[in-house]
């Protein structure tokens, strides 16, 4: 691994995107343990853009409209879905005891979810991997599926610093009623902000 598919990586990684948003929601609603597990199907997400750019299914976005129309809008619809979900009760940001919160698994599925369906990832992908990969070798993609692998595992530790985070911000958070109701409000306009703007992309 390269010095400069490090940083890079990291940069890409660090930036607030729609997993980042998820897993310190979660993170604020339910603590460390479920950051992880947000941080876990965030990473996973990642997954089928990573094998699609690889073999090359990425380039059918390219060149069908209708395909990467289709998979965008359900993206856009789901982080939609994310948004309502944060405002309702028993949400990702609701830390009532009384009721019972969403199980590690449905967790870390939404944040899979979240990923899967975002096509910019698979484009990402694959204007990304190659720039780091010898063009000079026969076969580059037991490269690439190994840079893609690093890239996961920067993914889940990032994103689990941030849950971290999140999770010792919880107590402050949570005694403080007009600080959670700002939050819920402000990390639902913030799907709604990256829905709509998937949403407008052309590309």
């Amino acid at each position: 691994m390269s010095v400069e598919f490090f940083m890079t990586s990291m940069v890409v990684i660090l930036l607030p995107g729609t997993g980042v948003l998820y897993t310190l929601a979660v993170g604020l609603g339910r603590g460390f343990r479920a950051s992880v597990a947000a941080a876990l199907g965030c990473t996973f997400g990642i997954v089928p853009a990573a094998v699609a750019s690889i073999v090359g299914l990425a380039a059918i976005f390219h060149t069908s409209a209708i395909a990467f129309q289709t998979v965008k809008y359900l993206g856009v619809a789901y982080l939609l879905y994310m948004a309502w979900s944060i405002l309702r009760q028993g949400g990702a940001l609701d830390v009532n005891e009384d009721k019972k919160p969403l199980s590690l698994f449905q967790t870390a599925f939404n944040g899979m979810l979240i990923n899967v369906l975002n096509p910019k990832l698979s484009l990402f992908f694959l204007a990304f991997l190659p720039q780091f990969v010898d063009v000079s070798q026969a076969n580059a993609a037991p490269t690439m599926f190994l840079l893609a692998g690093i890239f996961m595992a920067l993914t889940f530790v990032v994103f689990v610093g941030y849950g971290g985070g999140a999770a010792l911000a919880r107590d402050y958070v949570i005694t403080r009623p007009a600080i959670m109701k700002w939050m819920k409000r402000s990390f639902a306009g913030a799907f709604v902000f990256l829905g709509v703007r998937l949403a407008l992309n052309e590309e």
